[in-house]
Order: structure tokens, then sequence, then C-alpha cells
């Protein structure tokens, strides 16, 4: 079945076969840069705060972004209509499967494995992805769990501890290429993946399970995640300001889920409509961020064919996930989700402008346009407020610290909006705090929002490049919260498969 996803894939993927572009697009992609170039030509000719102009542009486009979210987000604030829907009867609800695709893992493995024994709505499958391991996965696998090596290339009877536990054994391809080789090797309507680095809540699967029994467009949909990065004091620094990264960027999802033009789900843990996964020809094994190339394939399939597909995020399926807690490791990631999203844009360019995709076409991806560029805007607005405060130009710095006085304003108040809204949807109330959070809005700026444009510009150079590796990621948080041994696990998923 792998050859007819990679039929499939040639078939649809604008990467192996590229439509026109449409001057529209040219021209969308080419103004965000143009503007650029004769905003930061000011700084050198104007005086009085008109020539800090990068950042002004800087400040009004993310203002304005914000506004968009709060509004579209503000019917959070009503009680949740779906909390009154009865519930499915289980011959109702789709069958849901989970791949883990794990490389190297072994460290973490027995954690994501513990939590999706203990949810309250198992998945009938689990199958790990074990994408050419060289460490103790293989041990892990048969000592703890009673799973047979398979071979290279094949699928392991299922585990005698856990019925619903499977080892696909695969040479080593990349995760897109493991998660390809398991949808093949499954047949349940929808599967989650979930990265081998991830802990789900007991409900996670039951409400991804209710969300496509729903929902009969629905092909793809997102849950929320919590980071964790690890105790020491460069952790407990990436920690704190990603996890309110991560609630605005949730919540911003909803907001973009609204308007029809959600494009972002995080691969770490999503949830898919196998068939029309395979339709579309599978994750693509040549994207640095393949769950987000996948979305745009899907939707583009969707308008050309008709089908009115539908991509959601779902506020009740809720995970957490380890993220990087060192500089050198938060810098990799970005590199890489950046060189990924520009190789995505790029691939889909004659979508951006084009009134055929509606929404995501007119207004998503323009503004994904000019997202290419603004890492660019932010890291030298914040080098010519160094040189004009070096220069002890105040005629220029004392307006531009008012207007970054007034921007802090308008993000402490969007910070604590966006926590408001997120408690309210998620029910989650433990992994955020208002004060934290009016802390990170101030200091963000100067700090972490810094790191992530250079992690931007990196990844810039590294799709120039054509660079497709992006090194290895250190596990460092989510380690700390096994509290059982792998033993332990298996012995509990066996009474929990027995009492179901």
């Amino acid at each position: 079945m792998n050859d007819s996803l990679d039929q499939a894939l040639a078939r649809i993927s604008p990467r192996i076969a590229p439509p026109p572009t449409p001057l529209i697009s040219v021209a969308i992609h080419l103004s965000v840069m143009a503007l650029w170039c004769v905003l930061f030509a000011r700084a050198f000719f104007l005086q009085g705060v008109v020539a800090w102009s990068t950042g002004i542009a800087y400040v009004i486009y993310d203002t304005v972004l914000l506004i968009f979210v709060a509004w579209q987000a503000r019917v959070l604030l009503r009680p949740d209509e779906s909390a009154s829907v009865p519930a499915f009867a289980s011959s109702a609800l789709p069958t849901l499967g989970v791949i883990v695709a794990a490389h190297n893992e072994a460290g973490v493995l027995t954690i994501t494995l513990d939590a999706l024994f203990a949810q309250t709505r198992a998945p009938r499958q689990i199958v790990i992805a074990d994408d050419g391991s060289t460490d103790g996965t293989a041990a892990l696998l048969a000592k703890h769990y009673g799973l047979t090596d398979p071979g290279e290339g094949r699928m392991s009877a299922p585990s005698p501890h856990c019925p619903n536990l499977r080892w696909l054994k695969l040479a080593h391809g990349g995760k897109a290429r493991a998660l390809n080789a398991a949808l093949c090797a499954m047949d349940t309507d929808a599967v989650m993946t979930v990265d081998a680095d991830t802990l789900l809540e007991p409900d996670a699967c039951a409400a991804m399970a209710d969300a496509f029994a729903r929902e009969p467009a629905l092909v793809a949909a997102a849950g929320l995640l919590t980071p964790v990065c690890g105790t020491t004091p460069s952790g407990r620094f990436f920690q704190w300001f990603q996890t309110y990264e991560y609630i605005r960027n949730f919540i911003s999802r909803f907001a973009w889920m609204r308007a029809d033009s959600l494009l972002l789900v995080s691969g770490a843990f999503a949830a898919f409509r196998r068939e029309a996964v395979v339709t579309v020809g599978g994750f693509d094994p040549h994207c640095l961020v393949e769950d987000y190339e996948l979305i745009h394939r899907l939707r583009r399939y969707s308008v050309n064919e008709g089908l009115g597909w539908d991509v959601r995020v779902i506020g009740t399926a809720r995970a957490t996930t380890d993220a990087p807690g060192t500089l050198a490791s938060f810098l990799r990631q970005r590199r890489r989700w950046f060189a990924g999203f520009l190789q995505t844009q790029y691939w889909y360019r004659d979508m951006t402008g084009n009134r055929r995709y509606g929404k995501l076409g007119l207004m998503m991806l323009p503004v994904k346009a000019f997202d290419t560029v603004q890492p660019i805007y932010g890291l030298t607005a914040f080098a010519l407020l160094l040189v004009f405060l070096f220069d002890a130009r105040f005629t220029i710095v004392l307006p531009v610290l008012a207007v970054i006085v007034g921007k802090i304003v308008i993000d402490l108040a969007f910070h604590l909006f966006s926590v408001h809204l997120y408690r309210r949807w998620s029910g989650d109330r433990k992994s955020s705090s208002f004060g934290m959070a009016l802390l990170a809005a101030i200091f963000e700026p100067f700090s972490f929002q810094l790191m992530r444009h250079a992690g931007a510009a990196m990844g810039w150079l590294h799709f120039l490049l054509g660079r497709r590796k992006w090194g290895v990621q250190q596990r460092t948080g989510l380690g700390a919260q096994q509290r059982r041994k792998p033993g332990e696990t298996a012995k509990t998923a066996k009474t929990a498969a027995q009492s179901r």
C-alpha cells in the first residue's frame, strides 16, 4: 500500500507537480519584502519615530492579528454547548488507532504508553512505528511488553500483556515514512499521531473519537499541548515562556478555525481520518514539518474536489509534551519549524490570494506570506533601536520606547484574555497563572521573542541551503515525570485491558 501512497502523493502534491503561480501570489510575497526594504531605508533618512518604521510596521501587524484573534475567540466566553450533547453509543463511534513514531526514544516511550493504556476509552490499536532505533527500544518492547521482534518491515503479533499494542519495525527513514508505514498497516477509521515524548490526559482518545463521530466532514483535529522543559534554571525559563506561547497559539488556532482557515495541527498530538490521509498520499517525507504540509494538501484537495472537509482544534483533548529546555535545542526546533514553514509556503504558493480557496486563500495565506519575513522585521527593528540608543538619538529613542510600552500594554491585555479563554475552553487551570502571564508579557519582547526570531532566521538559512537534517533533540522535561517502572506499566495495561 506504500506504493499507492506514493502514487497519490505524486498525483496530488504541488511539490512534485507544481501548478502555475498566479500573479497575485507573486505580488503578495514580493510586496512584504519590498515593504521591509523601504521601511528599513527610512531609518537612514528620517528623524523622529518614523525612522523606526520597520518596528512600527511590526507592531501594527502584530496588534491587528491580536485584535482579530481576540474577536474570533470571544465565543469561548459563552457556555460550551457541546458539553450538553449526549454521549455516542460505542457502535456509532469511529474506530481509533494510535501511531507512536519513535527513533531512539526508549527513555520516554514507557511514559507515553502508560498514558495510552490509562485512557478512559482505549484505542483499538496502538502501533509503535520503530524508526530504526539503535538504543534500548527493541529490548524495552520485548522485555516489558512481551513483543516479539517481527523483523524489519513487518508488524509484530499483539502484546500478550496489552492486546492492542503492536511493534512495527522499520529501517531508519524519518518520521514521515514511519507514520506512512503504520498508516498502511492499520485499519481503523481514524488515526492519532502521538510523539514518543507526549503524555495524553485520560480522556484524550475519547475526546478525539467523539469529535470525529460528531462531524463526518472532519479530516484532521489538533489537541491541546502543555510544554514541559525540565527543572533546571534553563528548563524553567523556557517552560515559563513556552507555556504562555502555547496558550496564545491554541487560542489563535481556535480563531482561525472559526474563520475556516486552520492550517496548523501539532504532529505531537493530532488525529486524522485515515481514508482522507491515504487519499492524498500520506505524510510527505521531503517536508521538515510533515503535519503542517499535510493539512495544506488536505485542504487543497478538499476544495479542488468539492468535498467540504474540515480541520478543527479540540479543547477537551489535552496532553503534555516534552519541549526544548536549553537555548541550543530551542533554536534547533525553531529552525526546523520555520524552514518547514517556508517549504510549505513555497510549495503551496499558488493558493495565496486565490479566491478559489475562500478565506484560506484570501486571509490566512496572505498573513502567512507576511509571517515569512516577520522575524526579519522583528530583528532589524531591535537592531535599529540599539543603534539609535548607542548614537544617543533620543529624539527617536524616546518616542520608540513609548510605542514599545504601548505594545506591551496591549500584550498584557491579550495575555490575560488568552489565559482566561484557555481556562474556560480546556478546563485546565493548573498549568497557567495570571501573574506569570503578566510577567511573560513584559519580558518576552526583550528575550524569548528575540530567540524565536533568531531561530526563524536560522530557518531561512536552512531553507535557502536546502538542508533537511535538523539534529538530535535532548529530552529534558517529560522523563522527569516518570513515576512507575516499565514492568508496572505493562501490568497496569493488562489489568485495564481486561476490565474494558
